[in-house]
């Protein structure tokens, strides 16, 4: 047995549901798909009962992430209407690759009453378009530099192309280890569900984008712009995507045995990670206001 939890996902797919968990990944793993499942052992979600001895389990999560795609639509055409920014397009590309991703959260976090079939379909992409998304977001760290000029078919092709690249790799393998189309991943679906290559790019890929993404842009703006108050946005979206990570993966499990199953932490994940989304955008935005004084970034940045 290895000695070390790495890769191991039976944990935190008991603290986040139990047959249903509203950690998307846990849906590929075979034991929460159906309510004949014997599940993890952790609290069950069942949210509202509906006909048929079915439940949605996870309503609030549902609304929210309706609220979710229509504040990025939002988001998109205000965007649009910022024709000096910089990074103008690639940060429409990080909005149109959330709205993908709450898309999907709907019915692999929502707890729609599906097929088992379909919902290891919408896993695989939801799994695929959070870490494509969030490699977006990571080259719109870079985009600020102007090593290529923002918003040219070059840049654009290169984010779309990189990001495709990730989004098959990572959704070929999420849907093998659903379906077990090869049997290569087979091992994943027993004992401790220990998924070295999903682990890897659903845990550990993520947070390292998001690091460097940090980095990128605090660098930006205090040793190149010169600016403080942007951090402060930057900061916060920080927090509130860590504060939603501390409801998923810690506070869940007694919200759900709190409320008897009604409601995990999976809602306030969504809520929190909307927020952070919402704080990059202002981050953003705040940094190519047409009126700041900002010093050029090689060719034609910030200008």
């Amino acid at each position: 047995m290895p000695s070390t939890a790495y890769g191991n996902f039976h944990d935190f797919c008991r603290d986040t549901g139990n047959l249903h968990s509203t950690l998307p990944v846990c849906n590929l793993f075979g034991q929460a798909l159906t309510r004949g499942g014997t599940g993890w052992g952790g609290c069950n979600l069942t949210g509202i009962d509906l006909s048929g001895n079915r439940n949605l389990a996870n309503l609030g999560s549902i609304i929210l992430c309706g609220i979710a795609i229509v504040v990025s639509a939002f988001l998109l055409w205000r965007s649009d209407r910022k024709r000096a920014a910089v990074g103008r397009r690639e940060m429409q590309l990080f909005l149109i690759g959330y709205i993908v991703i709450e898309i999907c959260e709907i019915f692999t976090v929502g707890g729609f009453p599906l097929d088992s079939a379909v919902r290891r379909g919408f896993t695989a992409v939801h799994i695929a378009a959070i870490v494509a998304t969030l490699w977006i977001l990571m080259l719109n760290g870079i985009v600020g530099y102007q090593i290529l000029d923002d918003g040219t078919p070059l840049s654009i092709g290169l984010i779309l192309a990189s990001a495709a690249m990730l989004f098959i790799g990572t959704g070929y393998i999420a849907l093998d280890t659903g379906f077990s189309w090869t049997g290569y991943w087979d091992s994943t679906l027993t004992e401790n569900n220990r998924a070295y290559a999903l682990y890897t790019l659903y845990q550990l890929v993520p947070l390292v984008l998001l690091f460097i993404f940090f980095l990128l842009e605090a660098f930006l703006v205090l040793r190149i712009l010169g600016e403080r108050k942007p951090m402060l946005y930057l900061i916060g979206a920080a927090l509130l995507f860590a504060i939603g990570q501390i409801f998923q993966y810690v506070i869940s499990v007694h919200i759900c045995n709190g409320t008897d199953g009604n409601i995990n932490g999976g809602l306030f994940e969504t809520l929190f990670t909307l927020l952070a989304v919402v704080m990059i955008w202002v981050f953003w935005s705040s940094i190519t206001e047409d009126d700041w004084p900002m010093p050029t970034v090689g060719s034609g940045a910030y200008q």
